[in-house]
C-alpha cells in the first residue's frame, strides 16, 4: 500500500509556524556549490552573503504558507553563484531549513544570482510553504 499522508490546513499551519518561529532573529545566509543532500548535512561551498530575518521573522501561515517579515539587505561577503541557502537559527549556525537560489522557479529568487564583493543583495519576499 502507498504511503498518502496529507495534513489539515491547521496541521499545516501549526508545522509552518514552528518551522518558521525558529527562524526569529536568524537570518540566510546564500552559498555557491551544490545544495547539501538536507538541512542537517555540512554546508557546501562559499558562503556568499548572510541577510538577517527580522526578530519575528515570518507572519502567521494560512494554507501551510508563511511570508517572510522584511529581511535585511546586507552586502555581499564573496564574489560567486548564488545556489543555494540555509536558514538558521539565531546562534547562525543550526539548520532550520536549505533552498535552492536562482532567478524564477526557485525556492529562493533573486534578481540576480551572480553575487559581487561589496555588492548590495536584498530580498523583496520570501514564503515557507508546507505541504499539506
Amino acid at each position: 500500500m502507498a504511503l498518502n499522508p496529507f495534513l489539515s490546513d491547521a496541521a499545516a499551519n501549526a508545522s509552518a509556524n514552528a518551522a518558521t518561529a525558529l527562524c526569529n532573529g536568524g537570518s540566510i545566509k546564500i552559498y555557491s556549490g551544490t545544495q547539501p543532500a538536507n538541512a542537517n548535512a555540512a554546508v557546501s561551498g562559499t558562503l556568499l552573503v548572510t541577510l538577517p530575518f527580522s526578530a519575528t521573522a515570518f507572519g502567521a501561515a494560512a494554507a501551510g504558507v508563511a511570508t517572510a517579515n522584511a529581511i535585511t539587505a546586507a552586502n555581499a561577503a564573496a564574489s560567486g553563484t548564488a545556489a543555494w541557502f540555509r536558514a538558521v537559527k539565531s546562534d547562525g549556525t543550526s539548520a532550520v531549513f536549505d533552498g535552492s537560489v536562482g532567478t524564477s522557479g526557485c525556492d529562493l529568487n533573486l534578481s540576480s544570482v551572480a553575487l559581487t564583493s561589496g555588492g548590495n543583495v536584498a530580498v523583496s519576499s520570501f514564503t515557507y510553504t508546507q505541504t499539506e
